[in-house]
């Protein structure tokens, strides 16, 4: 089983080159107990397709559970 998550990669930090500090943010969960890593791997390129990862790169990603 996985579950599939969003989160960012960086913080606002104006001391920092281009005012980005690399930090990994907190898990928002997208959907759980996915039964395959081809149904997980699918469900972050359809969530990354249509969202835009912006300054932070919020980028979708999974793990097993």
């Amino acid at each position: 089983m996985f579950e599939v998550f969003h989160r960012t990669w960086w913080i606002e930090n104006p001391e920092w080159p281009n005012g980005l500090e690399p930090c990994v943010g907190e898990e928002t969960v997208i959907a759980r107990h996915v039964a395959t890593e081809d149904e997980a791997r699918a469900i972050c390129e359809q969530w990354n397709d249509t969202h835009e990862a912006g300054r932070l790169s919020r980028k979708a990603e999974f793990w097993g559970e």
